[in-house]
């Protein structure tokens, strides 16, 4: 099967691509070949596909917020070629034979390339490791307890030491329970002018350290979920000077949003963990150029409409971010001139790949996956939840303009996505 695709603009030069049997075969101006399907990207930007280390398609178990295929239509529209999928279903994929059977259905529902996460523990709350080994045998790519914290360090300890004997990362979620006393969002002084609970930032940063130690210990490979608080981002710093295997992520809404933004009690500002201060916001962004934080994942949370309605008393954590997260990241940082895009491609590609030994994505390389996606980052467009494929439109980014519209996806060499013509 050949694939070319024509006029494609890599690194401000116009070039084409040929894809032979999924793999990128040729990239260079003015190839002529026979195709068995050809492409006019007409001057749009071809960038590698992107990966998302922490996604949650809902299913099983949940499937009336997302599937496995709304959530990897979802994906391809975004961009993303590959993502990880976190083990909080029902039930939850916390032995070998439930991480099979996850692995089976990933591969017979998704336009994407899935990692499955398997749980640190039984049912995500255990006390006690579960058989990491067994799990990764059968297909888990690592390892995590998302949407709870490792209460119980002798816990957090054993799954750390199987997981260096698996070779295989442990992704946090942190966490400590007994610090969040119902707060719904970030302690300080805009929850108290909201009259609403608050969630103090020390719930992570404490739980952070704890595991750091431990992490120094056992020697494993320790990827921070979601990173929101300038001490933890100081932290990891530190840690990486120490010369521990620590790896960070920072979702989108935490680079581009803080608690001072929050003016009313809406609830698709309620996520987990919160939204924090402009501090926190800033050192965030400042952890992200120095290399601190090693990638942008978007912890894509999908719910239904209800559950996203009413207070932030009441209502669910999540944000969806899959079909979000390139827009809003190209727009405040690359238009702005923080950064360029290649700098974007190394937080949302190149470093997701490297960390997670995720060899079966594609960089946009002679020999590589032919994982692309094509993009117009010329003409702006406002974010509209209605066009989203994921079931979720809990997003709190509505109407808002960006730039970094995704018009083409292809896994392996294969048309995942096209935009719909205007």
């Amino acid at each position: 099967m050949r694939v070319l695709i024509k006029h494609v603009a890599i690194n401000k030069r116009c070039l084409d691509i040929l894809i032979v049997d999924g793999k990128i075969a040729k990239i260079a101006r003015g190839i002529e070949v026979p195709a068995d399907e050809e492409i006019n990207a007409h001057g749009a930007t071809a960038i590698p596909g992107l990966i998302d280390v922490h996604v949650h398609f809902r299913e099983p178990g949940l499937t009336y917020k997302e599937t496995i295929e709304t959530g990897s239509h979802a994906a391809a529209h975004g961009g993303f070629t590959t993502v990880m999928t976190m083990p909080n279903v029902k039930p939850v994929v916390d032995t070998a034979e439930k991480v099979r059977h996850q692995v089976l259905l990933n591969q017979e529902s998704s336009l994407v390339k899935i990692g499955q996460f398997g749980a640190l523990s039984a049912d995500l709350v255990g006390v006690g490791a579960a058989d990491l080994q067994k799990m990764a045998d059968a297909g888990a790519m690592a390892f995590s307890n998302d949407g709870h914290g490792v209460q119980d360090a002798q816990t957090m300890l054993e799954a750390m030491k199987a997981a260096r004997q698996a070779d295989r990362v442990i992704s946090a979620h942190l966490e400590d329970d007994s610090l969040i006393q119902g707060g719904v969002m970030n302690a300080g002084p805009q929850a108290k002018r909201l009259d609403l609970p608050g969630m103090t930032g020390l719930s992570e940063s404490t739980q952070l350290a704890r595991d750091l130690v431990m992490a120094q210990a056992t020697g494993v490979k320790y990827h921070i979920a979601h990173i929101s608080t300038k001490e933890s981002v100081a932290q990891v710093r530190l840690a990486k000077q120490m010369g521990l295997a620590v790896t960070a992520e920072v979702s989108p809404h935490h680079l581009f949003l803080d608690d001072s933004m929050i003016e009313t009690d809406d609830p698709m500002f309620k996520m987990n963990p919160p939204l924090r201060s402009r501090a926190d916001r800033l050192a965030l962004i400042a952890g992200l150029l120095d290399g601190t934080i090693d990638m942008i994942a978007t912890d894509h949370a999908p719910h239904s409409a209800e559950e996203k309605s009413g207070s932030m008393n009441d209502c669910s954590f999540g944000i969806v971010g899959l079909e979000t997260a390139l827009p809003l990241v190209y727009t405040r940082f690359v238009k702005s001139g923080l950064v360029d895009l290649d700098t974007v491609l190394d937080w949302m590609v190149r470093r997701p790949k490297q960390v997670f030994n995720l060899v079966s994505a594609g960089e946009l390389r002679v020999g590589d996956a032919a994982d692309i996606a094509l993009v117009d980052f010329i003409h702006p467009y406002k974010i509209n939840p209605a066009e989203f494929e994921s079931k979720g439109k809990n997003t709190p980014f509505t109407g808002q303009e960006v730039y970094g519209k995704v018009l083409k996806t292809l896994v392996d060499g294969h048309l995942v996505y096209q935009a719909k013509k205007e």
